[in-house]
């Protein structure tokens, strides 16, 4: 059987997506690009916003009406969509032949198997605590993603993500050592670890460290001495993380980013307003003071590091005194990206009880005088890169225009250049940048590994 999967949301569906890939193929069946040929199609979904929800059912719909067509093809859906709706999503989608949970996704090729047996529609949640999910990869590329905590234990006032990703475990160092050893093994040049608040590594009772050799540098907090661990493994030459949480910016977490040659230059760490109202309201457990602080550890310990975040605009009760602070913050950290988000009411969630719900015209208002904001802002930030070199992982030709490649620095920033020679993904190029837009660096090859 040919599948194709379509991926909506984070890095932890990418992830998910890329295993559940694996699984499949294990199963016999064979990945298609063209969707068109797919006798299975599989939707992994996203719930951390109602238009990202109405994105995956609608492309559901869309599915399911094509068997006009394609009569015999199975149709199914996955993710954080999948786990919070469970059966009920069987109803809003005639037609599906299954859904499947967060903590379920190893049983989708047996749900497969009945579905093309005629089984009626099936909903598989699974334990919300269950630690037993698939780690497999798949053929290899320059990159790769490593899933080292699952769930979250943070209750923000507005996330339904510790609801549909279940509480938080931490993957056992040695069983996540080996996963990274494989992946370079296989060639992958540079990979980066996933958790939703994934500083939390190792926090969560039991010392995942207990019985293991001291640290070399003397680490003693457990994400620091992962990412020690991680950076003597040959043939990685770049580790990053993702996503997160203030709060795990500690001293001993700049110590291993500036000393550590694999650990990029880049963080990512979601703010979500610069009003410390808000951030109370939002349950984020952090002052704009104590964010601002970690920035300036973060900075003088590693001086090139990049910083991007999140922010939601029009929290309920945002006032244009609170929405000028979130500006401010932007002219204070200078973010080098940001993702920038209206407000979305999540069922479940405490915010979503409130009353005092900023009006969409105000919501629309504030997003699009941020976007700009972080326009000008980013764009300064992208030029102070003109007349510089960077070494750049080249990923292959650019999606937009297949004469120029693409690929990242260590400060996560998109560079676009020229090919030459035999160039191929996964080399490390130097390159001279000649060209800045807001989120985008242009430049030449002046040299090669």
């Amino acid at each position: 059987m040919t599948f194709r999967i379509h991926t909506y949301g984070c890095q932890m569906n990418a992830r998910d997506s890329e295993a559940v890939a694996a699984l499949l193929e294990q199963a016999g069946h064979q990945p298609v690009d063209d969707e068109r040929t797919a006798d299975l199609v599989l939707v992994n979904s996203c719930s951390v916003r109602g238009k990202a929800e109405d994105k995956a059912i609608g492309k559901l719909r869309l599915l399911v009406k094509d068997r006009r067509r394609h009569p015999a093809r199975i149709v199914g859906v996955m993710g954080c969509m999948a786990q919070r709706l469970g059966p009920a999503l069987l109803d809003r989608v005639p037609g599906l032949d299954f859904a499947v949970g967060t903590r379920a996704a190893r049983e989708v090729p047996r749900l497969v198997a009945a579905a093309a047996a005629g089984a009626g529609p099936q909903a598989l949640l699974g334990r919300p605590d269950d630690p037993d999910v698939p780690h497999l990869h798949g053929h290899g590329g320059v990159s790769a993603f490593v899933t080292v905590l699952l769930g979250c234990n943070r209750r923000c006032t507005y996330c339904i993500v510790p609801d549909v990703r279940g509480p938080e475990y931490s993957r056992p160092p040695n069983e996540i050592l080996a996963e990274l050893a494989a992946l370079a093994g296989q060639g992958v040049r540079e990979v980066t670890l996933l958790g939703q608040s994934v500083l939390n590594y190792g926090r969560q009772g039991a010392d995942v460290w207990a019985g293991a050799a001291p640290s070399p540098r003397g680490f003693r907090e457990p994400f620091p001495r992962l990412l020690e661990a991680a950076s003597a493994i040959p043939g990685l030459r770049r580790l990053r993380f993702t996503s997160s949480h203030p709060s795990g910016c500690t001293a001993e977490l700049a110590r291993a980013m500036a000393e550590l040659p694999p650990v990029c230059a880049h963080i990512h760490l979601p703010v979500q307003s610069g009003s410390d109202r808000i951030l109370r309201r939002m349950r984020r457990g952090y002052t704009v003071e104590a964010y601002v602080a970690a920035v300036d550890r973060l900075r003088a310990a590693v001086p090139a590091c990049a910083i991007t975040t999140d922010i939601i605009v029009g929290f309920p009760g945002e006032t244009e005194a609170d929405f000028e602070a979130t500006r401010a913050l932007f002219r204070q950290v200078r973010f080098d990206n940001s993702f920038i988000f209206k407000y979305s009411p999540r069922p479940g969630t405490s915010a979503a009880d409130d009353t005092d719900d900023v009006p969409d015209p105000v919501k629309d208002a504030r997003n699009r005088l941020l976007l700009e904001d972080q326009d000008r802002i980013g764009l300064a930030c992208n030029e102070s890169w003109i007349g510089r070199e960077t070494e750049v992982l080249a990923e292959g030709p650019s999606l937009r225009n297949a004469a120029r490649w693409s690929g990242r620095n260590a400060q996560n920033k998109i560079v676009l250049f020229e090919p030459r020679g035999a160039l191929a993904p996964g080399a490390f190029v130097r390159v001279r940048i000649d060209r800045a837009k807001p989120q985008t660096l242009y430049g030449r090859i002046v040299g090669e590994e």
